[in-house]
């Protein structure tokens, strides 16, 4: 046991030592963590948009400004004609407005397209203009049946709208789970797919390096196991990959807003079983493989792929079937899945240890590849 503590101490220093190392550790991830944050973005539904109107109203009378403030109480926003710009769809109101109504006459509002809008948000403005026609014209026939058809006042119909409805509608997105949004998706993706390709260079060219240099041989002639020299490795692997996790986890709890805290074990146990499968092979890859250049080639060949394909570049959730079915091929999938389970759903552990087994199974595969294989020179 004191051989592997040595080892690994003496490695994760020589690994510190080189400055280069922590542009790979830290500024890079946090540099994709911030990009890739708006790839996935937050939803937003047509209940939480406000679109921009162009408002014309011509009329003078008490009904025009009601109705002005019924379509702000439906979500549009009322603009003018100098910050119209922003607007999606115009709205003139005529100029007899309040008249027509009260003298009992149908009254049409004119809707311009305006040029350059959106037309997406344009249809929500179209939705939005008839639940307030719909709004106005139900207060007007509520304001008849309960004043014995008596002329409406301002009063009387802004009294109106402040009486809540019988019947309400709650609308939300469909499904069960959230689909990750935000650094909500990039930190946990970034946090595996720079663990796993970091370990699996650096595991893979430290060892191709050792055997070159020929310090693995002259290890083998001190009074220690080959199985120490293989966990000494990888014990300064998992190291390297605690202070890698630790500045990540800090930056997304205090810095982008990521609640990590609040299933923290489950996190690192995740991040610590997945460095352990990269790290062992990393190492598999060093030793059948003696060239450092063929090594971190072979590991970019791996590590791409099974970013891609484990779902750290866009949620899985939007993939197609097939290829939610290859991200339980590749370790970074499962990993992935256990740490949205635990910080994207909010579930505990327990809800997450099915996935944080089955990528156990690619880290015990891979240790004992690497222990059938390890050669010294």
């Amino acid at each position: 046991m004191r051989a592997i503590l040595l080892i690994g101490h003496h490695e994760v220093r020589l690994f510190l030592r080189d400055r280069g190392m922590y542009l790979w550790l830290f500024v890079v991830p946090l540099v994709f963590v911030y990009f890739m944050s708006f790839a996935a973005p937050a939803p937003g539904g047509p209940d939480d948009a406000r679109p921009g109107v162009r408002i014309d109203n011509r009329d003078a009378g008490f009904l025009g400004r009601v109705f002005l403030r019924e379509l702000g109480q439906q979500g549009l926003t009322l603009l003018g004609d100098q910050d119209g710009r922003e607007a999606r769809r115009g709205i003139t109101v005529p100029a007899d407005f309040t008249d027509r109504i009260l003298a009992g006459e149908k009254v049409e509002l004119e809707l311009h397209v305006l040029e350059g809008s959106d037309t997406g948000m344009a249809e929500i403005v179209k939705l939005r203009l008839l639940r307030a026609l719909l709004a106005m014209n139900a207060r007007l026939a509520r304001h008849a049946i309960e004043h014995a058809g008596a002329p409406p006042t301002e009063e009387t119909l802004l009294a109106l709208m402040e009486v809540p409805e019988p019947v309400g509608l709650v609308s939300s997105h469909a499904g069960r789970k959230p689909r990750p949004v935000g650094f909500g998706f990039s930190l946990p993706g970034n946090l595996v797919a720079y663990l796993f390709l970091n370990l699996l260079i650096f595991g893979g060219a430290r060892v191709a390096e050792n055997r070159r240099s020929g310090l693995l041989a002259r290890l083998a002639t001190q009074p220690i196991t080959t199985r120490e020299i293989l966990f000494g490795n990888l014990y300064a692997l998992m190291l390297l990959a605690g202070v890698q996790v630790g500045v990540l986890l800090l930056v997304g709890q205090w810095v982008l807003g990521v609640d990590v805290a609040a299933n923290l074990v489950g996190v690192l146990l995740t991040l610590g079983v997945l460095a352990w499968v990269a790290g062992s092979l990393g190492m598999l890859i060093g030793f059948l493989v003696a060239s450092e250049d063929k090594v971190i080639g072979i590991c970019l060949a791996i590590a791409l792929p099974a970013a891609a394909l484990g779902g750290c570049w866009w949620p899985i959730e939007i993939a197609p079937a097939f290829a939610r079915h290859l991200a339980n091929a590749v370790p970074t999938g499962w990993a992935l899945s256990a740490l949205h389970t635990l910080i994207t759903f909010g579930a505990g552990l327990d809800r997450a240890l099915p996935s944080i087994g089955v990528l156990a199974l690619f880290g015990i595969a891979a240790n004992v590849a690497a222990a059938r294989f390890l050669r010294l020179r």
